[in-house]
């Protein structure tokens, strides 16, 4: 919302010398936050000229300029700038004639841009200024010739200050406005609460005693909805005015253009820019009729099938079911509380207006502004909702002003349908307010602040009954007026106290373990990314499960990117789709991770065919079964990515590339992080290359993957041959998990170190046989890495040589060599037992 500051100042006292910054200093107090700051940016000298002679001289260019002598100063006098009163300008505008008054712009002076004026040489002549048109001074987009002032209804004297006369040196405030209060959708309801912020004195501009016109039979409207939504009518109050023989070729006064201006509404007609001078003044939507157009009464009703409109924009439009119209004999004239029909609008023929203010259901005018993509002022405010004893002093002063502006005659008495119902008494319990602010209000203060809000109270048993304002339905409940009173007393009384958190509470054992491990991989090197959710069918079925087949996935009602439609069910996508935008950036060395929610539903069921309930009312307990079983399961994963170099090239040291083995290690880190022991298996996956692909299990259960892309799918996504991955389920790798682990004992005792190497046929898994020589050897074997894999000669055809580094320590004792050998020698004879291994020679 924009408020011009001369036309708050009208309602409530600002305080002598206030700039735009103590006024949203002010308002900032009382919960309206600061925006913008809006000025014409136009200084001077701009005055009042008179067009005395002028010269039209073609150019060799094909232009007609008119080299014009202007008065600037009375005669006699100086002008503004210093100079002579009569001034020589060239203008390139055709639309003026000798005794113009018109805007000068004097050397010196600055127009919006900006754009500085001087004296300047063109066209043959020194032009002393120019000759400004609406566009230039800012007061609207016509650019098509000078502006006479005559247009504006202003005959002011030669040399008289423009900038003051045209409202120039006005500025104004924006704020932003929360749903809750639509009421400061308008002068009246800021200039209210500035009041609240600075106790300056408010005069409300609804309850002038010349806006309480007598109701009678006006003219005739009934409200007929049949299909209310949520059973709320979408009408509640109808009222109407009659202005008869007005002239609507009369131009908009200057200080309303300005004011509308500034306020962000363009300036269109004098009968229309009235009606929208009000809405921002009262917060009362208006629209203006064409009387003599109407056919019949009014009727307020719901649109039937295929019925159309034709609305001010020019747009044939086919309305719902749902719609709200305003309709007379001939069918739909407008859309209620959202835009008018074209047949009816006010034109510059137009003498006879009817005024329509009216009080619209907020969630009708909410859905029919949505379902056209129609948003307009109007809407906006009725969707936040409108005072509903407002609309007959609205009306009232709209023909008002048609009377003193254009020169109508209003009928006597103005038509109202409808009776709004008054607000519910909130009982608000005896230091409730103290209690759940945290501050010690006096008596006074919870009543004082009340009554300042417009509420009304009386007392009861232990409590204060407070009826909310007309204007404010925002306030339902106690809660509410508890946040009213630590409003207007002032958010500065409330203590800034840091929360405790109550014993024994703080992260689930998930929640920790989930950061332990994103932590864990961010430590390492590992960069942590956020994706889209969103997937193609093709990447959802390569990357979603390791075997061949199409993998069930949910598609989304109205998806971002129709590319895209599907919920992942993986999380490789996303790491490859930003490693490739930030390879294209130049970063060769990537290591990415993410954990982020995956969607696995299961084939066949439908999901998300469940009906919503109503939005008013709460869900029963069988609604909220049929929910959550309309919801599939959401898995949470971590997903790896690592391509480039592991260890960079420098002096002394080669480049080492990244792959299979640094996917593998990244397992072991979030192993390690959620203190699991991961099964490494040699796997396959129809995505990933054949032989650099681990299968993981935890307890006999897989639960992931990790190996490399297959590099033509690398090549295909940009990325370099070489791209390691790895994909976990985390939750089933915490299923799997005790419910809390320790760290491992660090022995204080000398360890023994041997090597055993054991050639065993090349089908042998390798991690199957370090588990045998582990088991084999017992409680004394600390550790035990593979650290050589050899299929080369001196081996029989079919067999490999695993080798592996063994470290023996007892927690008692130092252990000696034999009891370190017979160790290993248990371990290869378990390895013999299972595999046929033995020991190479």
């Amino acid at each position: 919302m924009r408020v011009p500051l001369s036309w708050l100042a009208e309602y409530v006292d600002l305080a002598p010398g206030s700039t735009t910054e103590d006024v949203h200093a002010a308002l900032v107090k009382v919960g309206l936050e600061e925006e913008d700051v809006h000025r014409f940016d136009v200084t001077g000298p701009v005055v009042v000229g008179e067009v005395l002679e002028f010269v039209d001289e073609p150019q060799k260019n094909g232009k007609t300029i008119r080299w014009c002598q202007v008065r600037v100063a009375p005669d006699g006098e100086l002008a503004a700038d210093g100079g002579q009163a009569i001034h020589g300008v060239v203008c390139g505008a055709d639309n003026f004639f000798v005794g113009d008054k018109v805007v000068v712009t004097l050397p010196g002076a600055v127009l919006p841009g900006p754009f500085p004026i001087a004296a300047r040489k063109t066209y043959g002549h020194v032009s002393d200024g120019m000759i400004a048109s609406t566009r230039e001074l800012g007061l609207g987009d016509e650019h098509d010739g000078i502006l006479r002032l005559s247009t504006l209804g202003v005959d002011a004297e030669v040399g008289t200050d423009a900038i003051a006369l045209l409202g120039l040196d006005d500025a104004a405030v924006e704020i932003n406005v929360t749903p809750d209060r639509g009421y400061a959708f308008s002068i009246r309801g800021v200039a209210r609460e500035y009041s609240h912020a600075t106790g300056a004195a408010f005069r409300d501009p609804a309850t002038r005693k010349e806006l309480n016109t007598p109701v009678g039979d006006g003219y005739p409207v009934a409200i007929d909805d049949v299909a209310p939504i949520r059973g709320r009518q979408g009408a509640s109050v109808f009222a109407t005015r009659v202005v008869r023989g007005v002239d609507a070729s009369r131009p908009t006064p200057p200080w309303m253009v300005s004011r509308l201006k500034l306020a962000g509404i363009r300036s269109i007609s004098l009968l229309v820019d009235i009606t929208n001078y009000v809405m921002l003044e009262l917060g009362q939507p208006i629209h203006g009729y064409d009387l003599d157009r109407l056919t019949g009464g009014i009727v307020v009703r719901r649109a039937v099938a295929t019925e159309t409109l034709e609305t001010l924009d020019g747009q044939k439009r086919a309305l719902d079911l749902e719609d709200l119209l305003i309709t007379d004999g001939s069918g739909a004239i407008g859309l209620a509380g959202v835009m008018g029909g074209a047949r009816t609008e006010m034109s510059a023929e137009t003498t006879n207006v009817l005024i329509e203010a009216a009080n619209f259901d907020p969630v009708s005018i909410a859905r029919t502004a949505r379902r056209h993509k129609l948003p307009s002022e109007a809407s906006r405010r009725f969707e936040r909702g409108v005072d509903p004893r407002i609309a007959v002093a609205s009306a009232a002063r709209v023909a008002e002003l048609m009377v003193s502006l254009a020169g109508g005659t209003a009928d006597a008495v103005a038509g109202v349908v409808g009776d709004p119902a008054e607000p519910e008494a909130i009982r608000f319990p005896n230091g409730y307010v103290s209690a759940l602010i945290g501050v010690d209000y006096t008596d006074e203060e919870i009543r004082g602040s009340l009554e300042e809000i417009g509420a009304t109270i009386a007392d009861s048993d232990g409590a204060l009954l407070v009826t909310p304002p007309s204007w404010r339905p925002d306030l339902a409940d106690k809660s509410d007026l508890a946040e009213e009173v630590a409003r207007i007393v002032g958010y500065d009384r409330i203590p800034s106290v840091l929360p405790v958190a109550p014993a024994g509470r703080g992260l689930t054992r998930s929640q920790r373990i989930r950061r332990t491990v994103a932590d864990t991989l961010a430590a390492a090197g590992s960069t942590e990314i956020l994706a889209f959710p969103f997937l193609g069918a093709a990447d959802n079925n390569l990357y979603g499960s390791p075997s061949d087949g199409e993998v069930p996935a949910i598609k989304v009602a109205n998806a971002l990117d129709a590319s895209a439609p599907y919920l992942r069910t993986t999380l490789l996508p996303g790491l490859i789709e930003a490693a490739k935008r930030n390879l294209a950036r130049g970063l060769t060395d990537l290591s990415l991770f993410e954990v982020g929610l995956v969607f696995t539903p299961e084939a066949g069921r439908n999901y998300g065919q469940v009906e919503l309930p109503s939005g008013v009312a709460l869900p029963t307990d069988g609604q909220l079964a049929e929910l959550n079983a309309g919801i599939p399961p959401q898995p949470r994963h971590i997903g790896v990515l690592i391509l480039g170099n592991a260890v960079a090239k420098q002096p002394g040291q080669p480049a080492v590339p990244s792959g299979i083995a640094d996917a593998l290690a990244a397992v072991r880190q979030i192993g390690l992080a959620t203190g699991a022991t991961i099964e490494v298996l040699q796997g396959s996956h129809k995505a990933l290359h054949p032989g650099r692909t681990a299968e993981l299990r935890i307890g006999g259960r897989p639960i992931g993957f990790a190996g490399e892309l297959l590099p033509q799918l690398a090549l295909d996504s940009d990325l370099p041959r070489v791209v390691a991955v790895v994909e976990l389920d985390l939750d089933a790798l915490l299923e799997s998990t005790d419910a809390s682990f320790t760290a491992g004992v660090i022995g204080t005792l000398p360890a023994a170190t041997q090597d055993l190497s054991l050639v065993v046929s090349v089908e042998a898994p390798a991690a199957a046989v370090g588990a045998a020589v582990r088991e084999g050897a017992g409680s004394l074997l600390e550790d035990i890495r593979l650290v050589d894999d050899y299929r080369g000669s001196g081996l029989s055809d079919g067999t490999k040589s695993l080798t592996f580094a063994l470290r023996f320590r007892a927690p008692d004792r130092t252990l000696t060599a034999a009891e370190a050998s017979e160790a290993k020698l248990a371990g290869s004879a378990l390895a013999a037992e299972r595999f046929g291994a033995h020991i190479r020679d």
